[in-house]
């Protein structure tokens, strides 16, 4: 009896050992420097001897390959294996001097320079705004979140709309908020009324499906009908510009190998990002409709890009599971979000400015603090992929407009009063409401709203059922909007508007 307990436990360690081997072998398998160059890629496997491209194989799943040999004959040698590493460093290094600090143009000099003179004055004004709130007392600091939080748990469904043919991919309020854009996988761009939800035009230019659209900060208002209003991806690989008068583009952007998933508006409203399944995202310039930049440095398609409401950051994740955010003013790498097991399908900048909101495919969104360079929470968030996250930015327009309206029909300033005209919100309180709240999408069918202070969970709305595709919420925060996978697009707002 005793030999057999002694060879049972001895299988059992031995097991347990082979198991934590393996364990170890993919902890160094991560670690290990690769090229990310195709041409690197296979000239590194011939040189251990394995076929430089297997039937089906992509660029990514190439690079897995090589990355899964190297760290086999690192084990297999021991510590003679890390001369392989350090061959592997060497190139990579080598690589990545060629591929991230190569000569860029006169013109993303220039948009260097102009990003860093409209984001050092934002990022002044916002950091003394937030040392003024820093002070405010504390019981009006949970009046005012109260008072926030006891509206959003009054939202519920306003309706809903059939939106196109085929999915509807995104969804995106105006900054007026008085127009919902939604971009399908039919290849259209479509304006809507809201709440009415009557359409206003259907925009076409894209052959394939559209993956995102994004507003320009200032459409609508600052800007005429007839100049850039808005930007689509496509599936074809292009990026579109629109204006709000033709159902033909202003200008087609050329340029990406593969399909264009999301696209953003720099706050300035002089750049467009792109995020494609070429592995690369791209910066635009929209007055000249060039390319400024053709960012690498994702080892998957690149399918969610975000810009920080200073304007100086940008944000990127694909489908290796890794985010990056990125100095547009040096063009370096601020900080790697490591830490989700599966495709990063959403980014969203919060308010504040130092954190950022990524909802990925192992259902989870986490948050990073840009300040720490590491996650801050995980919040087990669907059941289901996490399609989309977004923050509620208020500002001060609709306040400008009630003023702009009581101008018209002769108010006097005691009527232009924001605490007047605006039930109980004054503009110090609106401003201050801004991030605390955001929402979130998900293949389950729910749209969530969550509390950015304490990151639970505040409020839970059903769709009609199907994947939830996008979440968008007004500027004015009276409205939320979401497109499912069933060609709908539905709103929802306070039971009481």
């Amino acid at each position: 009896m005793d030999d057999g307990n002694y060879m049972a436990s001895e299988r059992a360690r031995l097991e347990n050992q082979v198991i934590l081997d393996e364990l170890e072998r993919k902890k160094k398998a991560r670690k290990l420097a690769v090229p990310t160059d195709e041409n690197r890629v296979k000239a590194r496997l011939r040189e251990i001897g394995e076929p430089i491209t297997l039937f089906g194989e992509r660029a990514a799943d190439r690079r897995e390959r090589l990355i899964y040999v190297l760290s086999q004959i690192n084990a297999a040698r021991g510590d003679d294996g890390m001369q392989v590493d350090q061959e592997s460093e060497s190139s990579s290094e080598s690589e990545e001097e060629e591929e991230f600090y190569t000569p860029g143009s006169v013109d993303l000099l220039e948009a260097r320079r102009k990003i860093a003179e409209f984001s050092l004055p934002r990022a002044q004004k916002r950091v003394a705004q937030q040392r003024l709130d820093s002070k405010m007392e504390m019981g009006r600091i949970i009046d005012i979140r109260k008072k926030v939080f006891d509206e959003v748990k009054k939202f519920s469904n306003l309706g809903s709309q059939i939106g196109d043919d085929r999915p509807i991919s995104q969804v995106r309020f105006s900054p007026d908020t008085k127009i919902l854009a939604t971009g399908s996988w039919a290849g259209t761009v479509k304006l809507w009324n809201v709440p009415a939800c009557t359409p206003i035009r259907t925009m076409r230019g894209h052959s394939d499906r559209v993956g995102g659209v994004a507003w320009h900060p200032g459409a609508t208002l600052t800007q005429s009908e007839d100049t850039v209003n808005l930007v689509s991806g496509g599936g074809e690989g292009s990026v579109n510009l629109w204006s709000l008068k033709s159902e033909s583009p202003l200008a087609t952007l050329t340029g990406h190998a593969d399909r264009v998933c999301r696209v953003a508006f720099h706050p300035s409203g002089n750049y467009v990002a792109s995020a494609s399944f070429d592995t690369t995202w791209r910066l635009w310039d929209v007055n000249s409709s060039k390319e400024l930049l053709l960012q690498e440095g994702h080892s998957k398609e690149v399918y969610a890009i975000d810009f920080q409401i200073d304007g100086s950051l940008v944000a990127s994740g694909g489908l290796d599971s890794i985010g990056r955010v990125w100095d547009l003013r040096t063009g370096k790498t601020a900080m790697v979000l490591d830490g989700h097991i599966g495709a990063i399908f959403s980014m969203a900048f919060s308010p504040i400015g130092y954190q950022l909101a990524t909802g990925a495919g192992d259902d989870t969104i986490r948050i990073w603090d840009l300040r720490s360079l590491k996650s801050l929470y995980t919040i087990p968030a669907h059941v289901s992929n996490v399609s989309d996250v977004r923050f509620f930015y208020a500002n001060d327009l609709h306040f400008k407009l009630k003023e702009e309206k009581m101008d018209e029909d002769g108010g006097t300033e005691l009527e232009r009063d924001p605490l007047e005209r605006d039930v109980s919100w004054t503009r110090e309180e609106w401003k201050y409401r801004s991030g605390l709240f955001f929402a979130s999408a998900g293949y389950d069918g729910f749209v969530k709203l969550w509390s950015a202070d304490d990151w639970q969970m505040v409020k839970k709305l059903t769709t009609d059922a199907g994947k939830v595709m996008s979440v968008d919420i007004s500027s004015d925060g009276k409205m939320l909007a979401s497109g499912t996978y069933n060609r709908n697009f539905q709103l929802f707002a306070p039971e009481d508007m």
